[in-house]
């Protein structure tokens, strides 16, 4: 049996860059938290929770809190521009990890919105990161978030419309709601936003799996990146598992199996990686 891992699976640059900035931040004086979980994985968050860094879910949440010692950091999904705001004006130090493939979309919409135009978002939202992205328009803004809904989509004004993504959105979705829109002959300017981690990721879970027997895609259950892998390699791979720990390896699987493919979301340790690649090769 032949055991394959995809070359893009796991944590991805803005991924990387939130958590390095997290754990050094852990060993400062001050109190540290986190808007929000820094990334969907509960073994990382468990970790950073042991070592002393909060997380606050709300704004309400952070006006409980000292702004004399304590630093605020801004998870990589990033956060609307009313949110960051007050909690800068609330006093508080502020780490701002925000992916900066996800701030070239803040500044993209809030740019547009206010040159008057109307803003589209691809994505899921509840996903933190869309909320981010609604938050920095300042003018008419919807979502999309599959084909079905664009194909009911009309334009809430006479305005052209800048459609943007979420970064983690799925590629042949994209394609797939850009032409529904082009051909419905809406004055829409298109950004793909998509960043390439997330494009390279799709594409390699996508060929791996059409050529596996079996297709374990590791990642948190809330991880919208990861859910996408699992769509994709599932279109392609009848046996495809998605599993957040070693715990949940207890799978049935054909008997015969030739060659396993893993892949992983952008939260995913590469530990956790190796961990799962190793027991299959056991």
């Amino acid at each position: 049996m032949e055991v394959v891992t995809a070359k893009s699976a796991g944590f991805c640059f803005g991924v990387i860059r939130a958590v390095d900035t997290v754990y050094e931040l852990s060993s400062s004086e001050k109190r540290i938290y986190t808007y929000g979980p820094i990334i969907h994985n509960e073994t990382v968050v468990d970790d950073l929770r042991s070592r002393g860094v909060g997380i606050v879910n709300s704004l309400e949440e952070i006006r409980c809190l000292d702004p004399a010692d304590t630093v605020i950091v801004i998870r990589s999904h990033g956060v609307s521009e009313q949110i960051y705001d007050e909690i800068a004006g609330l006093g508080f130090e502020i780490v701002d990890t925000t992916c900066p493939f996800v701030k070239r979309i803040h500044d993209a919409v809030r740019e547009a919105s206010e040159n008057g135009e109307e803003i589209l978002i691809l994505g899921s939202p509840e996903h933190p990161e869309v909320e981010g992205i609604m938050g920095w328009c300042h003018g008419p803004v919807q979502t999309l978030e599959d084909v079905e809904s664009a194909k009911s989509y009309k334009p809430l004004t006479d305005r052209p419309v800048t459609l943007v993504s979420q970064t983690t959105f799925n590629h042949k979705k994209f394609e797939d709601i850009v032409e529904i829109l082009i051909s419905a002959e809406y004055n829409v300017n298109v950004m793909n936003t998509i960043c390439n981690a997330t494009l390279t990721r799709q594409n390699e879970a996508e060929e791996l799996a059409s050529r596996a027997d079996v297709m374990i895609v590791i990642g948190g259950r809330h991880s919208s990146n990861t859910r996408k892998l699992y769509d994709i390699c599932a279109a392609r791979c009848e046996h495809t598992y998605f599993i957040e720990t070693l715990d949940d390896l207890n799978l049935e699987v054909p008997k015969s199996v030739r060659l396993v493919g893993i892949t992983a979301g952008a939260s995913t340790p590469q530990n956790l990686i190796e961990e799962v690649q190793k027991e299959w090769k056991n």
